[in-house]
């Protein structure tokens, strides 16, 4: 099996390791190194990296530079997991290459750094060096809510308890949040709890040096939980006070998961008006950021989240890269996340419409490529509060994923992992605008867009907007209302639900809307019948596949809701192992390996997460791949519809036919369930002619869409059919 070479291969570079650890604290062969070949290291870069180390001009790469000393790159270097758990040699091979070290994370084995563009081939040529990334840049991809979403028939008269996300923290990734804005009032004041805003400068002006010069390592005296580190945060928060989200995209994001009404009229409430919110500022006042300030945020949350009750982390941006979610570094630090129990939602992004009018599958973006992320693309409710009228969005961007592994031959191979998992609504929904704390100075997108605007008023003014930006907080916002009623679910089985009872939408296919429309009510319902100590049972290793996870004389509930009046029927699917498609009861009544936050499956391999800590404390210092051995992944009674996908045009079948499969007894109930051992028997499905995929990799428009297939500016999807 893969994983067993890949283990075999990860035991062999540990114990090389130790072995020069061992002489280097010695000082025996001081001057060795083990080093690999050029050609390995080329096989180590990022296409986009390695085109850029001897093009003739970097003009407009914002990550590269020409400078006096030579060219420059920002990279992050990811590292194999060694008995170097600071990586030690790996900095100071950098500062003696004529780089600077910015950053050791903890959300991914690995640095950010600056290197001369000469000396990556020598870095990646290191041993310990599992791959090299560019610091690419980030952008914001971009009550009606609470009716359409379902989320109205959990709250109001008679309903016991009332569901509105207490308890539960989400954490935004974003331009920041305006905590004063009404929307976010609690009863002791505001429920955005803290604020750190990582945004307003990166760590190398702040400590004062220039951004493209070599020599220094900084990346110790501003490690997570480091007394610098909370001087920077303490500082940083005082300084953007005054204005918290000059952007105004953060705080809209914030409001659709979890924003009161600040008027009866017009109606703006979120999905769970009552949770605490995190806001982590990683994009500047133009919601532009890169990706080494994005990680440094997911290090806060991972840091922090046992500490503040942080259980759902929401990311409203995305990156152009082509990687494979295997090495793309923000993917590792969502996978890294989802192990360390947070469910992370992510907006597939905004490219599902080219510049020429024309529909392009494979154009989800980073992170929400990463298998274990809850991507999110946008449906249209057509200002209906009722269901029957919705539709994917055009501008959504589609499945499967294009990011993928080059080999020695030039030739490309994409990951095609399923995607978006599920759609939310995402058009014309009306959320909270930021303005300074004075009120004086309005935010970009109200600047960009006055006519958008559907109220002002100091800590009240509304906007509309669409999005997936928008539409992923509807989910991160429902996952909260499934925390509240059960605590003990897994991030990865909050997926399933989500998916198994999400609603089919006609005439759209897996790549388009993944299991279907986000159903609030059947979603917590399913949540309710669980037990609540999954989650513990699981971590302690006493939850084995098979297991029953339905509460003490509970069963699942029939398979529909009742959403504004109208019968919902759920598509009873859940994508699994990134390429296949499974359905049936078992998948909600009995646990499935892949529920396990440390586990990870997808095509033919699984691995295993480890997660270090710091000695002593529950904080998490980082995060190491390893074995998991022989077990069973799905257990008996699951039914897989994979072979469905395996002729190239089932994977373009509308939703509604294909989850009919499950009721047509189209699949193949597996007797036996799936066991790792005997090798995993299912078609890898989506076998997809080059011809059918219109966009190969990612290709970002960099957008704003104000109506169907005209692309105008920069940024923000904020109306599909114009105001």
């Amino acid at each position: 099996m893969q994983h067993d070479t890949k283990n075999r291969l990860l035991t062999l570079r540990r114990a090389a390791a130790a072995f020069l650890l061992f002489f280097a604290a010695t000082g025996a062969f001081a001057q060795f190194d083990a080093m690999g070949t050029l050609a390995d290291a080329r096989d180590k870069l990022a296409t986009d990296l390695a085109a850029a180390l001897s093009a003739p001009s970097v003009s407009g790469v914002t990550w590269a530079r020409d400078t006096s000393s030579g060219r420059m790159v920002k990279v992050l270097v990811m590292a194999h997991s060694t008995a170097d758990p600071d990586l030690v040699n790996l900095r100071k091979a950098i500062v003696s290459a004529g780089g600077t070290v910015y950053y050791r994370y903890i959300s991914v084995g690995g640095v950010s750094a600056v290197l001369p563009a000469s000396q990556v081939l020598n870095i990646a040529r290191r041993n310990d060096v599992e791959s090299v990334s560019p610091n690419r840049m980030t952008a914001r991809t971009r009550s009606l809510v609470e009716s359409t979403s379902g989320a109205s028939m959990l709250r109001g008269a008679g309903t016991d308890p009332n569901y509105d996300g207490s308890g539960v923290g989400i954490a935004f990734l974003d331009s920041g949040i305006m905590s004063t804005h009404r929307a976010f009032a609690g009863p002791a004041g505001s429920r955005v709890k803290k604020s750190v805003d990582l945004g307003l400068a990166s760590p190398t002006k702040l400590l004062g040096s220039s951004e493209w010069k070599g020599g220094s390592d900084y990346s110790k005296s501003i490690y997570p939980g480091s007394s610098t580190l909370k001087q920077l945060e303490s500082t940083i928060s005082t300084a953007a006070s005054l204005f918290q989200d000059p952007n105004g995209h953060g705080t809209l994001v914030a409001s659709m998961a979890a924003g009161r009404s600040v008027t009866s009229s017009p109606e703006s409430t979120g999905v769970a008006p009552g949770t605490k919110l995190y806001d982590v500022r990683v994009l500047d006042a133009n919601g532009m950021g890169d990706v080494a300030t994005t990680l440094a945020g997911m290090d806060w949350i991972i840091y922090h989240a046992k500490e503040y009750g942080i259980r759902v982390v929401n990311v409203s941006l995305a990156a152009d890269s082509t990687e494979s979610y295997l090495t793309d570094p923000l993917c590792r630090a969502v996978r890294n996340a989802v192990a360390a129990g947070l469910t992370v939602v992510v907006a597939a992004g905004n490219f599902g419409l080219g510049p020429d009018g024309v529909e392009r599958y494979g154009t989800i973006s980073s992170p929400g490529n990463e298998p274990s992320a809850i991507t999110v693309g946008s449906a249209n409710p057509r200002d209906t509060a009722s269901r029957a009228d919705d539709g994917v969005n055009h501008f959504s961007s589609r499945g499967p994923t294009r990011g993928g592994l080059v080999d020695d031959h030039g030739a490309a191979h994409p990951d095609n992992i399923l995607k978006p998992d599920l759609v939310a609504p995402g058009n014309r929904l009306l959320g909270a605008i930021s303005t300074d704390r004075l009120g004086i100075t309005q935010s970009a997108l109200a600047l960009q867009f006055p006519q958008l605007i559907a109220r002002t008023g100091l800590n009240s003014g509304l906007i509309r907007a669409s999005g997936t930006s928008y539409a992923a907080p509807i989910v991160a916002g429902t996952a909260a209302l499934m925390l509240q009623a059960n605590p003990g679910l897994t991030p990865a089985l909050v997926k399933a639900i989500l998916q198994y009872t999400a609603e089919p939408l006609p005439g759209s296919n897996l790549l388009q809307q993944g299991a279907g429309l986000v159903n609030v009510p059947g979603a917590v319902a399913v949540a309710n019948a669980l037990a609540r100590d999954i989650s513990a049972r699981t971590a302690a290793g006493t939850m084995r596949t098979g297991d029953s996870m339905l509460a003490t004389g509970r069963t699942l509930p029939s398979p529909s809701s009742v959403i504004e009046g109208r019968t919902v029927s759920w598509s009873r699917i859940a994508f699994m192992g990134g390429r296949h498609v499974l359905a049936g009861d078992a998948l909600m009544s009995r646990f499935q390996a892949p529920y396990d936050p440390l586990v990870t499956w997808i095509g033919r391999s699984v691995n295993g997460i480890g997660i270090e800590r710091f000695s002593g404390t529950n904080y998490i210092s980082g995060f190491e791949e390893r074995g998991v051995g022989s077990r069973p992944l799905v257990s008996a009674g699951v039914i897989t519809l994979t072979s469905l996908l395996a002729n190239g045009s089932g994977i373009f079948t509308p939703v509604p036919d294909f989850a009919g499969g499950v009721v047509g007894s189209l699949g193949i109930v597996l007797s036996e369930g799936i066991v790792l051992s005997e090798g995993i028997v299912l078609s890898e499905g989506i076998v997809l002619s080059e011809g059918v995929v219109l966009s190969e990799g990612v290709v970002l428009s960099e957008g704003v869409v104000l109506s169907e297939g005209v692309v105008l500016s920069e940024g923000v999807v904020l109306s599909e059919g114009g105001e």
